[in-house]
């Protein structure tokens, strides 16, 4: 709990930034006395708290929740509605540029696929002289992302379809490149952050932009792996 950072809190609501690896709410899988982050906000506010929108586990960040079903609602209908706008720091392979995704991504357990858009801007590029497989001396960037829709693990998908895997991402992303990164900077989380939220408060009507720091292993990844020289022949 006490790495819980709250960033805003009044009556109706509360903003906080959410470690990496913790789940928003239980479910079947997990033991019964694990932490979840509405259970940790429950605690710490002593009211009961209700998520309004979603966060991959693995995916650190700012994230609302509400004290009422009421309030909850009416913030889940600005997500739903896309009056929200959200902001992502990722760490990559590669040189994104600048610009937009919009492949079809996969809905989670089906095969279906659905449109999706995520907006991209590099922040910042290092190289490195690490080569493994088919790619020698690979590039890392900083980039800024924003989706403009809201499908399951679309940002992770979107940079994986483009071999512009995200750090970390164990499930869509560079498994060799993953311990790479691992064994230089004993950092093993995926490197995607949701930094900022804008939203309308539902009870004050006044515009709200809410921001995360970047996690400082963001750019600990990029300063140790700048210039780092590896070479794999044998995966």
């Amino acid at each position: 709990m006490s790495d819980i950072k709250v960033i805003f809190q009044d009556d109706d609501l509360i903003v906080v930034d959410k470690p990496v690896d913790l789940p928003i709410h239980k479910n079947d899988f997990m033991p019964a006395d694990a932490p979840y982050l509405t259970k940790e906000i429950g605690v710490l506010t002593g009211k009961s708290v209700f998520p309004v929108h979603r966060l991959d586990s693995k995916t650190s960040g700012v994230i609302v929740l509400a004290f009422s079903r009421e309030i909850a609602s009416e913030l889940a209908q600005q997500f739903e509605q896309r009056k929200v706008e959200k902001t992502y720091a990722v760490v990559c392979k590669g040189i994104p540029g600048e610009g937009t995704f919009n492949k079809p991504v996969v809905i989670k357990k089906k095969k279906k696929r659905v449109n999706a858009y995520t907006a991209y801007k590099t922040i910042k590029s290092i190289s490195t002289k690490i080569s493994y497989k088919d790619i020698t001396d690979v590039a890392l960037s900083l980039v800024i992302a924003k989706p403009e829709t809201g499908r399951w693990h679309q940002i992770r998908q979107h940079f994986a379809f483009e071999r512009l895997d995200i750090l970390g991402d164990t499930q869509h992303g560079d498994w060799t490149l993953n311990k790479i990164m691992t064994a230089q900077t004993d950092i093993k989380r995926l490197l995607l952050h949701a930094y900022t939220l804008t939203f309308t408060h539902p009870v004050t009507t006044e515009k709200m932009k809410v921001t995360a720091p970047i996690p400082e292993e963001f750019e600990q990844v990029l300063e140790q792996l700048n210039g780092y020289e590896v070479c794999l022949t044998d995966d």
